[in-house]
């Protein structure tokens, strides 16, 4: 399942790239994420940061480890990360120009074997509170950058 939420901000490419790349201090910004817990650095560049992310689902902590698995400074960076039979892919992309600067999540959540299969079915019902939650956080970073 696929959703994809996006937001316009009043910045530049570099500003909304060091606030959404600043994983150390997300919890910070993004309203939606209780604590981040960096696991691995990378020497140079962001491909192969890890991180274990946790957020509130239905009033009860839940923590997943991300790697960033892909990026291109100023333009998008690409996270897998895996949790109860599925791998969960997302991508953060700033697009546009001087007129309009948009920044966009895409997320995927892919079930692995027939178990994880079954249990996605239902999904479906749960596309809207996904966008809603990407939303919020492109908000959040939006609110961030639009600050400084």
């Amino acid at each position: 399942m696929i959703v994809e939420a996006t937001v316009t901000i009043n910045g530049s490419k570099e500003t909304i790239w060091n606030v959404m790349t600043d994983i150390q201090n997300a919890a910070q910004i993004i309203s939606g994420i209780e604590k981040i817990e960096l696991l691995e650095k990378p020497t140079s560049g962001l491909v192969g940061l890890k991180w274990r992310e946790t957020r509130m689902y239905f009033g009860k902590p839940a923590a997943v480890e991300k790697r960033i698995t892909d990026a291109a400074e100023n333009e998008y960076y690409k996270t897998r990360a895996e949790s109860d039979g599925f791998v969960f892919l997302s991508t953060m992309t700033i697009s546009g120009n001087i007129s309009g600067i948009r920044l966009t999540s895409s997320h995927d959540s892919i079930p692995q074997g027939i178990a994880a299969k079954l249990k996605s079915l239902p999904m479906v019902f749960f596309r809207g509170m996904v966008k809603k939650a990407l939303l919020q956080d492109l908000n959040d970073i939006k609110s961030a950058v639009e600050r400084k």
